[in-house]
């Protein structure tokens, strides 16, 4: 499935970090090269989820990126792709990035997440994903 976009508008990402999760190098750099992409980027360090789903319908984005490394990411993503359907946001492509385990990355996918970018992901990879789901509509 494609989403549609209007001609010209940009592509918005919400990229989002919990704060208890310090390393996040990785999505900074992802945040530069989506930025370098044309995207326009809104980047977040978070303690609820319903903080994610606020900013996401706030910010009215296209995608939603979750980067985490310290564990806890299943509870975190239930209640954001909860959160995104509760607010009429089962639009957002959600994608998640950092260090997942492979049972937890086929969890996600069983839940709705787009894709999930571990370790030694290019963003470039992350960045043409994107570029194929979202398709702008025809004047």
């Amino acid at each position: 499935m494609s989403i549609e976009i209007a001609p010209g508008e940009p592509i918005r990402v919400l990229l989002a970090k919990p704060t208890h999760d310090c390393h996040d190098r990785g999505v900074r750099l992802v945040a530069k090269k989506m930025r370098d992409a044309g995207f326009e980027v809104i980047f977040i360090n978070f303690l609820l989820p319903d903080e994610v789903v606020q900013a996401a319908v706030d910010e009215d984005v296209h995608v939603v990126g979750i980067s985490t490394s310290a564990g806890g990411h299943l509870p975190i993503f239930e209640d954001v792709i909860a959160g995104l359907a509760a607010q009429g946001r089962e639009d957002a492509v959600v994608i998640a990035g950092g260090v997942i385990p492979p049972g937890d990355e086929a969890t996600l996918l069983s839940w709705g997440v787009e894709e999930v970018f571990g370790p030694g992901t290019n963003a470039a990879q992350a960045i043409e994903m994107i570029k194929t789901r979202l398709t702008p509509v025809s004047p």
